[in-house]
């Protein structure tokens, strides 16, 4: 598909958005055609993660000229990412992650604005989804259009218009338009593994299927959404008192069927930011509501959850 129109896309005129801007290719066409389809009221939003040194920096001073040149606020801030990451006992993807949402709650809450776009594409779509599969997290619909998400401070809504276009719709567009972007050295380290999915496993796949394979990954990401969100909503509506205080009640859980058992607990930990969540973590603190076994399990981030007057917690 090309670029869709605003109104395709979910997005209103009228409305401020937070738009996260990198200085890659994905963001800067993002902003292009946020503001060619007339969106004006912007806020370019960009974290400088501290690991390339002064290209950093320099990505940074590129963004803010952009914003400059179409008369928009800019917002940026620097987090070494690196050493968050040591410190919480992160990856490096997990730590950027965190830092980016964080910054834009507190962006968000400076101009009253809780919704972000952002420049995920359809590659991103199949590198995500390969990468929750292999790590065994249950997330197989990948990231959503439309998604909310928790962070230390509130909740932020996270906007992705461009997931139904391809990477090389993306450069083409680029092209078209004769935007200049800032190139990430990092995007080509197969220290991440996300990079390591594009540069190796797509290609293989493939090569071993004998054709393009994204399309039916993407397709099956869709499917496995629209099931995901169903299961979801009848999360939303299970009574499990104390959720909102970061509890969960034991004898209320135990009343669930295992695979809402499952999504509850998935959800409450994201929830409580706890990042890196796969099926070993969420069934190790499942096992906890037996109470004939362990009241205390190792999260990661050197968190733990406990069992304690018939209820879940962490610490």
């Amino acid at each position: 598909m090309s670029f869709p129109s605003i109104v395709d896309a979910g997005l209103s005129l009228r409305r401020r958005y937070l738009v996260g801007v990198s200085g890659g290719r994905d963001s800067i066409a993002l902003l292009h055609w946020l503001m060619e389809e007339g969106c004006r009221n912007l806020v370019v939003c960009h974290l400088n993660h501290g690991l390339r040194g002064r290209q950093s920096g320099a990505d940074a001073a590129f963004v803010r000229r952009l914003a400059k040149s179409h008369g928009l606020p800019f917002e940026t801030a620097k987090v070494r990412v690196d050493q968050l990451a040591e410190k919480q006992g992160l990856s490096l993807e997990e730590a950027g992650r965190k830092a980016r949402l964080e910054f834009f709650k507190s962006i968000g809450k400076i101009y009253r604005c809780p919704r972000v776009v952002l420049g995920h594409h359809a590659d991103d779509q199949v590198e995500t989804v390969l990468m929750n599969l292999c790590r065994g997290t249950g997330n197989l619909g990948g990231m959503r259009s439309v998604s909310e998400v928790s962070t230390v401070t509130g909740r932020i809504q996270l906007l992705r218009p461009l997931l139904g276009v391809w990477r090389n719709e993306v450069d083409a567009y680029l092209e078209v338009h004769g935007l200049s972007f800032r190139e990430d050295g990092s995007n080509s380290s197969e220290e991440f593994l996300r990079n390591r999915i594009r540069s190796r496993l797509v290609p293989c796949l493939k090569e071993t299927f004998r054709r393009d394979v994204r399309r039916a990954i993407g397709r099956a990401a869709a499917l496995t959404a629209a099931e995901s969100d169903f299961l979801d909503e009848a999360v939303q509506a299970s009574d499990v008192s104390g959720r909102s205080r970061g509890q969960l009640s034991v004898p209320k859980m135990r009343k669930l069927d295992v695979a809402l058992q499952r999504r509850v607990i998935l959800a409450w930990l994201r929830g409580q930011g706890i990042g890196s969540v796969n099926f070993d973590v969420v069934e190790r603190v499942r096992s906890m509501l037996n109470e004939e076994r362990v009241a205390k399990v190792n999260l990661p981030g050197n968190k733990y959850a406990r069992r304690q007057q018939k209820a879940l917690f962490i610490e």
